[in-house]
């Protein structure tokens, strides 16, 4: 059965998480993603590495680099995670890459952009949390900022934005018959992401309470988290007024016997965060969820990721679906042999055997099954 991306030829420069996440989803989808790997590694943790190949190139060689640009000749997307500038002193620039290929879709990976006032400055997650002004919404109204570790912007905001830019740019190819540049900054995903909150915040509507108070973020009795008689903890989302009133009905209580205040009593909502509490502690995670089950009172354990399923390529395609993965597949796929597909790569490419041999003289290529310059 096809995959979506069956064909597609994809080129991604070795990086930390967001870059990767970004190739994973497009071979997840079938295309062919080769990792462009330094020549100097041996091997390469990388947990995102499922169905990738890896050629091993020095990049510091002129040789090198003219074999990646032949490379990115027969390519359909290259994804580079560097800062602003580097691929411009390699010589491996978009004016460089785009001329010598007009179909390339050139995607670049940075925190905070090609330009601007923090462009050339490091970062990680928490640092485009900060600028993008999502991390001032999330956390306890009595506490500091809290950070969910780093999926919002290296995976949300970044590689996932960068592979939805990819996936535009190619469409749009299928009209003008050019590629171009997607510029897939971290803090503008991220930002872009948070736009619900922003507007909302704009229009006056939510989130006009003091960090962690309101209805989403922490504030709400009805929309929490709770531990449980084990130690574990369950998720509560009652949010609407029907589903409020299935959570007090599993919780025990009667609205009108226990002269229980209406759910938007803001007022109140302390008071029966500790009573919600209590009765959560009464009971097992597992007696709660069969309380729950099959209700709508939005209440669901609070799942580990070892009680979860492996996780599968989403969204689900009925018709051309994703490659899958079985938690045995991962297991043998963390680490991805640093050029080990060094030689069938540069042969599906075009370099002949007397080619190849140059670049290994010239140390320019390194990995299994290269022809030995001595030969």
């Amino acid at each position: 059965m096809a995959t979506p991306l069956a064909g597609l030829k994809v080129l991604e420069i070795a990086g930390l998480a967001p870059a990767p996440f970004a190739g994973k989803i497009l071979s997840d989808f079938g295309a062919d993603v080769v990792r462009i790997d330094r020549s100097n590694s041996v091997m390469n943790l990388d947990v995102l590495a499922q169905n990738k190949r890896s050629i091993a190139l020095n990049l510091k060689s002129p040789a090198g680099i003219e074999a990646l640009i032949r490379l990115c000749e027969k390519a359909d997307v290259i994804i580079e995670p560097f800062r602003p500038g580097v691929m411009e002193r390699l010589g491996l620039g978009p004016e460089v890459l785009l001329k010598r290929n007009p179909r390339l879709v050139y995607a670049r990976m940075t925190g905070f952009g090609q330009q601007g006032h923090y462009a050339k400055m490091a970062g990680h997650d928490i640092n485009y949390l900060a600028i993008s002004g999502v991390l001032s919404t999330l956390g306890k109204h009595d506490g500091k900022p809290a950070f969910p570790i780093n999926l919002l912007a290296d995976f949300a905001g970044g590689g996932l934005m960068c592979a939805l830019g990819i996936l535009l740019a190619l469409q749009e190819r299928t009209r003008s018959g050019k590629g171009q540049v997607v510029d897939a900054a971290m803090v503008d995903g991220v930002s872009y992401i948070g736009s619900f909150v922003y507007n909302m915040q704009k229009a006056g509507a939510l989130f006009q309470t003091p960090r962690g108070t309101g209805q989403l973020d922490g504030g709400a009795p009805f929309y929490d988290t709770y531990q449980t008689k084990d130690g574990k903890y369950m998720a509560v989302g009652a949010i609407e007024v029907e589903f409020y009133r299935l959570l007090i009905k599993g919780l025990g209580l009667d609205q009108e016997k226990d002269q229980l205040p209406e759910q938007m009593d803001t007022r109140s909502w302390p008071r029966m965060k500790d009573l919600f509490t209590k009765i959560f502690l009464s009971k097992t995670q597992a007696e709660w969820v069969a309380v729950f089950d099959q209700t709508d009172a939005c209440v669901t354990p609070v799942l580990d990721y070892y009680e979860m399923p492996t996780p599968s390529p989403a969204p689900r395609l009925l018709r051309t679906p994703a490659r899958q993965h079985t938690n045995e597949d991962r297991s043998a796929e963390v680490f991805l042999e640093v050029g080990g597909q060094s030689a069938e790569i540069l042969k599906e490419t075009g370099f002949s055997e007397e080619e190849i041999r140059d670049l290994v003289a010239k140390n320019a290529v390194a990995g299994a099954g290269l022809v030995k310059a001595s030969l």
